[in-house]
């Protein structure tokens, strides 16, 4: 502030006198001084210092004593002395006197009990006439008191060998002067025997010349004191053990930087013991390489003693079995140093100055300020501001000379200086000065500032170019203080800080380029007199009460009368610049949710009826630590070998450190043996060798951050595998398994890989090169390393190469290559750079080379870590430029998912927010500056299943035909299963709102997307609720579906209520499941309702049906039975074999159409047309198409939906969901039965007399039993072509109980079929037909035929299949043979028409 009214207010002084010298450095640049050196030729700085200033002396009475003190100035300056602040007369002093360079000498020193004249602080002060006055720093002078001794020597003893102490302790100041005697012979001091600094003697290995009488002396310049004497008797050598105990244990000391330090600790014991230290509980090294040294006796001593030496010092001693210790403190205290000392300052007079300083010591200093040798006195216009600093406000003449900071602690002073010169103002040049402005007013008067405005001259009226000084002052005070409008042409000032209800007087002067005008005449303005707004609150205090917390005390406002209405409290984090505020009504408050480990800064205003009052000063407090609380990140293992796994971590997040990082906690186990876990803790390193491991076993570890308060999170357990056996380096590496060249203009990119043979040890790789020899050069390289550019090449030149792998027993067999740079015309291999201008290609002859080695650890379920090597970085890894890297990575489900990428300045990353139970590929790119590398090779990771985050969906509940009592419950699978669903539980209660554990529960196997519940209530609402589960647990709940069972049994009414929550999507047809016995006798039909009363006549067409089917499907395996030993037929059959083989399940691919028409010759059996990945597919009743109307072809919408929407569930498909999909688009899925060969796909339709007649090949395939015999397991899938569950003994059972094969595998409903085999029954009754009303999406449909077909019960198809098991003979079996080739014929001629 002050600068930049200096520069308005000497803005026009003359130019040339403003160029007389170079402006000064410091804080004289900062307070405005480069354009106050207009008199600098006449004024300039004076060098006034002291060459030498007085140190503190101990002395003793008698004795004679110097204070040095020397001064420099170019006019030799007059030197005096002040004692204890007063100024010493020393002409008519006889025992003191100033010698010559200005020091004091004393004479005789004077010191006793009552009088002591001599003792206290002494001051140097020097003075040059017109100059100014300086003052030196304080010196001490202390004398000894009367040699008095606090302790004296007792007779003692000591075994050979042992230690003894001896004591004899005076005050500090006479502890110098103290010597010891033996036998009245003054005593020597060595390495046996010292004298500690309290004054004790210590001797260690005692022998027999030690025996003796001992005293202290004190020597005070006079006549020796002497101490008592006492007897040392040394004793034999000792043979019983002898406690241990501490003769001298040590005490704590406080020293200054630079000083010694000694530390007691004397034990004595039998066996002899040991002594060691600890400095906060760290080993302290004594081996005396270094400050620490270990003397005889356990005495610790300190040379050089440093501020970081301060702390706790452990003495322990040990003998046998027995241990003391003792602790002692070393304070370390700092005399003040400046580490800013006050800048010379030129000013003018009104204007205001800050010098500055700034210092530190321990304790804190305190900053006093002397001007020409006189303490200042703060005032209104003598200022400390911002601790320490000095602020001058409105100059006048007589502050010129030398200002001093002086710092002093409890452990000394010292002092610094300044100069400051108040300049004249320059005269005027010539031309003309702006009168004096007109009319000036103060427009705003406040109780702390004041609006002052004014119009310009009358010489100059526009005033466009002149600028103001605003001189103001208190009345009655001639110290005027100056104020600058802030450019040219302002013609109003705001004066702020001034006094409440105090009278002011103001001038205003106008300025022009030649100089100051005419000053306005005196305006007074007395200040408002100040609303009573209360103070700022004292002793505001503010402490950290836990992690979070900061509790802020303090007191009521001293001034401001008023009763206090509340308090408002300001704080802000440290750093940031955003200051939040809370409402408190008492004298302190809690301030909860902080940050942990972080700065904030407190303020508090009080408030009053009238407003805010004065706000605080800052504190700033910070929060306690806590445990970390996150885990470390990154974390990777290392298999150095099959004993040892290198750790590599970085620390948790900068805002979940919660405090300073003490060290890492590592835990690891077996993974066979999770219960035996291992801690290793170590420092703050980023990696740890974790060895003694056994071989090939897999670890798992991990790691925890650890702050003084205790351990965080660790992170997740990371598994790795020890080798098996160590790598053999007995012998050579074998030859590289490739090698490969890529040659630019200048450089030839070289790529490799490994030997084949990993059990042999590569330390790295030799590189060979040269135009025509390998042997030219050869560049040696890591053994991680896969790649390295060859530079400095010659164009167009034939270089050949070679690549050996090495160890420490030699190099392996090389491998050779050879390659021809490119010409200098050739860019063709270069990558192109456009820098600002399009069409500006920048050629870059060296392209980066990919990462390599990129591995995909998988970490969680959504969280992978890509690690990667960069072979162009040094052998240690470490990234010294600016390049980064990109990572890459996508999933391939669905197929046209982008990458997502992220950029990385570390050699890994962590990808997160994957999807559960997916596979991703990663791959990494590097970039530096403009050049960027290929991706490179990718790495694919699986992460880990989930629970299932939704629920099943499309959940209905139907009632089974003919069965009110029970209900089908059909769902499909959570659309986030997030893995392979292993089951399902349904929950059903008559109460939606009772405790889930009181609903009743239905366990479904994961396979499964249909139960069936029986032994229901009549007319009751019940409640429906599923849930799935995988592996790793169970999913969400779905929410409650209702469904009322019917009120009555009856046998014509299908169940039409649809579950309130199916949204539509109608039901599936019951699933039997795999223990399902259909019931013998004939009281049920095959859908399980009461038997329809059917005409005996329907009843008989239908048995001779399947009687008529049986026989032509008989004479059709006769047929092929004859004639399979035929090479031709073999032939066939290996074709069919691969045909079949090639018929997988292709999702949604619409190029494969099964025939529909194939008879396997091999095995004679009903094979799907895919195989389906449920080992035991659920058999149901399959409604086989009757008439033309239901075979009516589909468009190509449908038959993608109905892919769609089969797909969407794969491996869970059965019959049951094929026949519902084709019953909700209004059609009849086909039945495929097998052909060996595929007749052209042409379909014939048979035109029936009736639209509902039944076809007489119908079985539905509900109504048979359960085959018998193995079956695959529910994971397994067979690895041949599929067959059905059941392989007969006979060849006509595999047409006696058809498995209908499951839908899955591609068809083309467009194409229309008729079954081949129906039969024409005009003169039979007709099927009754009964409807369903199926809801979907809230529309109702019209009623949809569905025919019921019969067919004779079980135990009479099972009697006619054993009849025809044993009626047929050779000889039958030729005769049908040749009636079948008949029907062939007439076969072929059908389906080729």
């Amino acid at each position: 502030m002050a600068a930049r009214r200096a520069r308005r207010l000497l803005g026009s002084l003359c130019i040339a006198l403003l160029f007389a010298q170079p402006a000064p450095t410091g804080a004289a640049a900062r307070s405005g001084s480069r354009s106050l050196l207009t008199e600098s030729l006449v004024r300039t700085f004076t060098p006034f210092y002291f060459l030498v200033e007085p140190l503190d002396v101990l002395s003793v009475r008698g004795a004679s004593v110097v204070m040095n003190c020397s001064a420099h100035c170019e006019t030799p300056p007059k030197i005096e002395w002040k004692k204890d602040g007063t100024f010493l007369n020393l002409v008519s002093d006889d025992r003191r006197q100033l010698l010559p360079d200005g020091s004091l000498l004393i004479n005789s020193v004077v010191h006793s009990k009552h009088n002591k004249p001599d003792e206290g602080y002494y001051q140097c002060v020097a003075t040059v006439d017109s100059l100014g006055t300086i003052v030196s720093r304080t010196a001490k002078l202390t004398v000894a008191g009367l040699p008095r001794f606090t302790s004296q020597p007792e007779p003692s003893s000591v075994h050979r060998g042992g230690s003894a102490v001896l004591g004899c302790e005076v005050t500090a100041e006479l502890a110098p002067l103290l010597r010891w005697e033996r036998d009245r012979q003054a005593l020597a001091p060595d390495r046996r025997v010292l004298q500690l600094p309290s004054g004790a003697l210590l001797i260690t290995n005692a022998s027999d010349t030690d025996a003796g009488l001992y005293r202290c002396a004190l020597d005070g310049g006079g006549t020796p004191k002497y101490s008592d004497e006492a007897e040392l008797k040394v004793l034999p050598d000792a043979e019983e053990p002898q406690s241990l105990a501490l003769l001298k244990p040590p005490s704590s000391l406080t020293r200054l930087p630079g000083q010694s330090a000694v530390f007691p600790c004397v034990a004595a014991g039998f066996p002899p013991p040991l002594i060691r230290w600890t400095w906060n509980e760290e080993e302290l090294p004594t081996d005396g390489s270094g400050r620490f040294q270990l003397l005889a006796g356990g005495i610790l001593e300190i040379w050089d003693v440093a501020e970081a030496d301060a702390g706790t010092f452990t003495c322990i001693a040990e003998s046998g079995n027995d241990t003391l210790e003792a602790q002692a403190e070393l304070a370390v205290q700092v005399p003040p140093t400046f580490l800013k000392r006050p800048a010379n300052i030129y000013a003018h007079e009104s204007m205001d100055i800050v010098f500055e300083c700034e210092v530190t010591g321990k304790p804190t200093p305190t900053v006093k300020w002397v001007k020409n040798g006189d303490m200042v006195i703060p005032s209104d216009y003598f200022k400390i501001v911002k601790e320490h600093n000095l602020q001058v406000l409105g100059l006048v003449k007589s502050d010129e000379g030398f200002y001093q900071c002086i710092a002093e602690n409890d452990v000394g002073n010292a002092q610094a200086g300044a100069q400051l010169i108040i300049l004249d103002l320059a005269p005027a040049t010539a031309g003309p000065l702006p009168s004096a402005p007109r009319d000036v007013v103060a427009t705003l008067v406040s109780t702390r500032f004041i609006r002052l405005t004014w119009r310009p001259p009358a010489s100059d009226p526009q005033g466009d170019n002149l600028t103001y000084s605003i001189f103001y002052t208190k009345e009655g005070i001639n110290r005027e203080r100056v104020e600058n409008t802030s450019r040219p042409g302002e013609t109003q000032v705001m004066i702020q800080n001034l006094m409440p209800e105090t009278v002011y007087v103001f001038r205003v002067v106008a300025q022009n380029r030649h100089g100051p005008g005419e000053s306005s005449a005196p305006l007074k303005v007395a200040t408002q007199p100040e609303v009573q707004l209360p103070g700022p609150a004292p002793n505001i205090r503010a402490f950290s009460s836990s992690p979070t917390s900061v509790t802020v005390t303090w007191e009521t406002p001293l001034s401001g009368n008023g009763d206090i209405q509340n308090y408002k409290l300001y704080y802000m984090e440290k750093g940031q610049d955003t200051e939040q505020d809370v409402d408190v009504g008492g004298l302190f408050h809690t301030v909860s949710g902080l940050k942990k480990f972080t700065e904030y800064s407190f303020r508090v205003v009080a408030y009053n009826k009238h407003g805010p009052g004065v706000s605080t000063h800052d504190v700033v407090v910070r929060t306690l630590s806590d445990v970390p609380s996150a885990p470390p990140q990154n974390l990777t293992l290392e298999v150095r070998n099959s004993k040892s796994i290198l750790l590599q971590w970085q620390p948790p997040p900068a805002g979940t450190q919660s405090g300073q990082i003490t060290g890492y906690k590592i835990r690891y186990r077996k993974v066979s043996r999770k219960s035996d876990v291992t801690e290793s803790v170590g420092g703050t390193q980023l990696s740890q060798l974790i060895e003694g491991l056994e071989r090939g076993t897999e670890y798992s570890f991990r790691v925890a951050a650890m702050t003084v308060n205790g351990t965080g999170p660790a992170t997740d357990w990371v598994t790795a595998e020890t080798f098996e056996s160590d790598l053999d380096e007995t012998r050579v590496p074998e030859v590289p398994s490739s090698l490969h060249v890529r040659p630019l203009v200048t450089s030839i990119v070289v790529s490799w890989t490994p030997p084949e043979n990993q059990d042999v040890v590569v330390r790295g790789y030799a590189i060979g090169y040269g135009i025509g020899s390998p042997h030219a050069q050869t560049i040696k390289v890591d053994y991680k390393q896969r790649y390295y550019t060859i530079e400095n090449l010659d164009p167009s030149s034939h270089y050949v190469i070679t690549l050996k792998a090495f160890n420490n027993v030699g190099e392996g067999i090389p491998l050779y290559e050879s390659a021809v740079t490119r010409p200098h015309s050739d860019t063709s291999e270069v990558d192109l750079f456009v820098i600002n201008a399009p069409y500006t290609p920048v050629p870059d002859p060296s392209p980066m080379m990919p990462p390599v080695g990129v591995q995909a650890s998988i970490l969680s379920h959504d969280t992978i870590r890509i690690t990667w090597a960069d072979n162009s970085l040094p052998k240690n890894q470490k990234i010294t430029d600016a390049r980064f890297y990109t990572v890459r990575w996508k999933t391939n489900i669905p197929a046209n998912t982008k990458y997502k990428t992220a950029n990385a300045t570390t050699l890994s990353y962590l990808v997160t927010g994957l999807k559960p139970n997916t596979l991703y590929e990663f791959s990494v790119m590097v970039t530096k500056g403009r050049r960027s590398s290929t991706w490179s090779m990718t790495a694919h990771g699986t992460t880990f299943e989930l629970v299932p985050t939704s629920p099943p969906k499309d959940v209905t509940v139907v009632s089974k035909e003919g069965k009110p009592r029970t209900i089908i419950v059909n769902w499909q699978p959570p659309s986030e299963a997030n893995g392979k669903i292993t089951g399902y539980i349904i929950y059903y209660s008559t109460d939606v709102n009772a405790e889930i554990h009181d609903w009743v529960i239905e366990p479904v196997v994961g396979n499964r997307l249909t139960h069936q519940i029986q032994e229901l209530t009549l007319d009751t609402p019940y409640f429906f609720k599923i849930q799935a589960r995988n592996s790793k647990g169970m999913g969400p709940m779905s929410e409650a579906v209702q469904f009322r069972t019917p009120k009555a049994e009856s046998s014509d009414k299908m169940p039409n209520d649809q579950a309130s929550g199916s949204a539509g999507k109608g039901s599936r047809p019951m699933d039997l499941g795999p223990d399902y016995k259909p019931p013998l006798g004939g009281s049920n039909s095959p859908h399980g309702s009461p038997t329809s009363p059917l005409d005996s006549n329907m009843l008989l067409v239908i048995i001779v049906s399947v009687g008529v089917i049986t026989i032509v499907i008989v004479v059709i395996v006769a047929v092929f039975c004859t004639r399979r030993t035929t090479s031709h037929q073999k032939k066939k059959r290996a074709a069919c074999k691969s045909v079949n083989g090639s018929h997988k399940y292709k999702g949604n691919s619409k190029d494969v159409k099964p025939p529909d028409l194939w008879i396997h010759h091999e095995r004679l059996e009903l094979k799907p047309i895919d195989k389906s990945p449920d080992p035991n597919p659920i058999m149901t009743d399959t409604p086989i198409p009757r008439n033309s109307q239901d075979i009516t072809p589909v468009d190509n919408s449908m038959d993608s939906n109905i892919h769609q929407r089969r797909n969407s569930y794969r491996g869970h498909e059965s019959e049951d969901s094929m026949s519902t999909l084709a019953g909700r688009r209004g059609m009849r899925p086909k039945m495929m039965m097998p052909f060996d060969s595929q007749p052209p796909q042409q379909s014939v339709r048979n035109t029936p007399s009736t639209d509902t007649m039944p076809a007489a090949a119908a079985v539905p395939s509900a109504e048979l039993p359960e085959p018998e015999g193995p079956f695959l397991p529910a994971e397994e899938e067979p690895q041949g072509p599929p067959t059905a569950h059941v392989r007969p003994s006979h060849p006509l059972k595999s047409f006696a109980v058809p498995a209908v094969p499951p839908t899955g595998g591609p068809f083309d409903p467009a194409l229309p079929s008729t079954p081949l085999l129906t039969q024409q029954a005009p003169g039979h009754p007709v099927h009754a037909v009964k409807t369903a009303s199926i809801g979907t999406l809230g529309r109702t449909r019209p009623p949809m035929p569905v025919v019921v077909p019969s067919a004779p019960e079980v135990q009479e198809t099972t009697r006619m299949l054993e009849d025809s098991e044993s009626s047929y003979e050779p000889d039958e079996l030729t005769k049908e043979m040749a009636h079948l080739e008949g029907l062939m014929k007439d076969l072929n001629a059908i389906t080729t028409a």
